[in-house]
């Protein structure tokens, strides 16, 4: 799949807003705010329950990785996802 089919359909699903559980998050993370460089998804079943995450990461902006975003998508349609929740902006590494 190629990278803006994947962000493309990513936003759509951010677009819709709270939907329900299960919940995906997704946050990015950098040493500056032009460059992504991790991506953190994390998965709520439903109301209460403990947050599951795995952290992704790359050597360029992982916004612009085609892998990246599309592991992405894969992960939020595998979970069924019915709210899919982007935290704006780049929060800086130290």
């Amino acid at each position: 799949m190629n990278l803006d089919k994947s962000t493309k359909r990513i936003a759509k699903r951010i677009k819709k807003g709270f939907q329900g559980y299960p919940q995906i998050s997704i946050a990015y993370f950098g040493e500056s705010v032009d460059c992504a460089t991790e991506v953190i998804i994390g998965f709520i079943l439903e109301e209460g329950a403990d947050v599951q995450e795995q952290k992704f990461t790359s050597e360029t902006d992982a916004r612009k990785d085609e892998t990246i975003q599309t592991t992405l998508l894969k992960v939020i349609e595998r979970a069924d996802a019915k709210t899919v929740v982007e935290i704006a902006g780049v929060a800086i590494i130290k």
